[in-house]
């Protein structure tokens, strides 16, 4: 292990002589052989060994007993031992994030000042080729293009003014590689159980997902999803060289795209100056985003919609971008939405998805919160709300008029005309969003399997679920 991470350091010019190396140090397995090779590695590199340790706070005396933990092993080293904490969970709720989200956040924060601080060079941090693959993977599913499944970058700048350098000496690494390493030493490491927990995307990914595939389709997938990452690093280096100043915002005019010889491009460029464009001014840069702006940029269609209130137009050998200000649309929409699938809102940038829960998984889900499958039938017609709608909310009195229910859960009149709601095949509404689903058509324990309506991703009433 020793020798492959000398070479990976030499091969991507990670380290230098002389250079002052913050080792982030959670306790578990990984940052303790990190930074147990690199301080094998010291002299042979020429550099000096910073020890940090975030301590998250969120399980109490066990978070406790890891910076311990990790002021033995730094004092064992004899090696500087740099601390910082944070409140994750008061963090999470500020900033609207998930606890995993809130503590990355927290932790880089600190990392990125106390080695501004500091003056170090770099701060090491113990990315794995497990977390690679299963970053790879998590991307995968989520629909990515080749940024994201570029995956972890063995090397990014990170902060303000003054940058920070990460590195990452372990990408190619695997955690099996790891804890052979360790137990040859007689080293210890802390256990996290919280990795265990399954409700998480990636905990799901690394414990049940990850080893059926390479049981039954792939035993080296972490490898090969590893090297993919490779490719689209590469890519994504050629498209940041290739478009050039395109990738600059522009210093007049940010709003507009000139089209000239748009039409002339292959669509992979045409995807990347449109995806550029977007950036620019802060909008998503999903895939239906990217190529509703191509098409409109082309002339097939007049306009798009946008997250926040933007719309898009082309006309003149430009495309440009109306800011927020602009009423909604007056008309509707209606969609069908096959079971199971999901469907973009365009109107309101709002994804929704149906998908099949069976009995035994339906029995864990809250009350409420899912119809009969076999009230609803194969999909489900997807609309705004019109007046005169009419809905009875599950264990609710009486069906009421949909306008005094947002009125009661107080859904702000100028998004209420675009409200999706959702009807089964016989026209009855069944859905609302922001509410239980329908009394009438809602599961029960032994009526079989069951559907969930999900809001995936909306810019209309966040609050709302």
């Amino acid at each position: 292990m020793r020798k492959q991470v000398l070479h990976y350091i030499r091969e991507r010019g990670l380290l230098k002589a002389g250079d002052r190396v913050g080792v982030a140090v959670s306790g578990g397995a990984d940052s303790v052989a990190l930074l147990r090779v690199l301080l094998e590695l010291r002299e042979e590199l020429g550099i000096v060994l910073v020890v940090a340790h975030f301590n998250h706070q969120l399980r109490g005396e066990k978070s406790d007993a890891d910076e311990q933990f990790v002021r033995e092993l730094a004092r064992s080293m004899g090696l500087e031992l740099l601390l910082g904490a944070g409140d994750v969970n008061e963090h999470a709720k500020r900033e609207s994030l998930s606890t995993e989200a809130a503590a990355r956040d927290l932790r880089y924060r600190w990392l990125t000042h106390m080695a501004a601080m500091q003056n170090l060079d770099c701060v090491a941090t113990a990315h794995t080729l497990d977390d690679q693959a299963e970053t790879v993977l998590m991307k995968f599913l989520r629909g990515a293009g080749t940024r994201g499944l570029a995956g972890i970058y063995p090397e990014l700048h990170r902060g303000g003014t003054k940058k920070v350098r990460f590195i990452r000496p372990l990408l190619e690494t695997s955690r099996t590689e790891i804890e052979k390493y360790l137990t040859e030493l007689h080293l210890p490491w802390c256990l996290d159980h919280t990795n265990l927990d399954t409700r998480l995307t990636r905990n799901r990914i690394r414990h049940e997902l990850l080893p059926l595939l390479e049981r039954d389709y792939n035993p080296s997938l972490r490898r090969a999803l590893s090297e993919t990452a490779e490719i689209a690093r590469d890519e994504e280096d050629f498209w940041q060289t290739t478009m050039g100043g395109q990738g600059e915002e522009p210093s007049a005019q940010p709003h507009e795209l000139q089209l000239d010889v748009f039409d002339q491009l292959h669509v992979a460029p045409q995807r990347r100056a449109v995806k550029r464009f977007l950036e620019w001014n802060g909008l998503s840069t999903d895939f239906q985003h990217v190529e509703a702006l191509r098409r409109c940029a082309l002339g097939e269609v007049p306009r798009v919609e946008l997250d926040g209130g933007w719309r898009a137009t082309a006309s003149k050998g430009k495309l440009t971008l109306q800011p927020p200000g602009v009423p909604a649309p007056a008309a509707g929409y209606q969609y069908s939405l096959a079971i199971p699938g999901e469907i973009l809102i365009s109107h309101t940038r709002t994804t929704i998805s149906a998908r099949l829960v069976d009995a035994a998984a339906a029995a864990q889900a809250g009350l409420g919160t899912l119809l009969r499958a076999s009230a609803v039938g194969s999909a489900l017609t997807l609309r705004n709300w019109l007046p005169g709608d009419r809905f009875r909310p599950a264990y609710s009195g009486s069906a009421e008029k949909l306008k005094r229910l947002f009125s009661e859960k107080k859904i702000p009149a100028d998004q209420r005309a675009l409200w999706p709601i959702a009807l089964n095949t016989d026209n009855e509404i069944v859905w609302v969003r922001g509410f239980p689903v329908a009394h009438d058509f809602a599961w029960i324990p032994g009526s079989g399997d069951a559907i969930k309506i999900e809001v995936l991703a909306s810019e209309i009433d966040k609050t709302a679920s």
